[in-house]
């Protein structure tokens, strides 16, 4: 979701790589909420972290604590940014509850 707003407010002015510590596929509700406001998910793609090993970035930013603790080291020293954010996948409940947490997630990061 972070990156599909950092594409979606930054359009062509930055490029944009979202990637992990763990890879899952894109969360099919993920994807939906984001319709919901008005981005399209469905190009983008789970990625490792180590795919990008040979790209210099400007900034490295992390949205949770998991991966604040394993991101890699990087050569070129970009600035590191940390905003943790709940995981809404973890969330256990009804259909309802479960779509609600990650609009409740999307508002957040935006």
């Amino acid at each position: 979701m972070a990156e599909g707003f950092l594409k979606h407010f930054l359009g062509d002015s930055a490029e944009v790589f979202s990637a992990g510590v763990e890879t899952h596929g894109v969360n099919p509700r993920a994807a939906q909420v984001m319709a919901e406001a008005g981005i399209d998910l469905s190009g983008h793609t789970s990625n490792l972290i180590g795919e990008y090993a040979d790209r210099v970035f400007d900034y490295v930013i992390t949205v949770c604590d998991n991966a604040r603790e394993r991101c890699p080291y990087f050569p070129a020293q970009p600035r590191l940014l940390h905003q943790s954010f709940p995981d809404p996948a973890r969330v256990v409940g009804s259909e309802a509850e479960v779509t609600d947490e990650f609009r409740r997630v999307r508002d957040l990061i935006e």
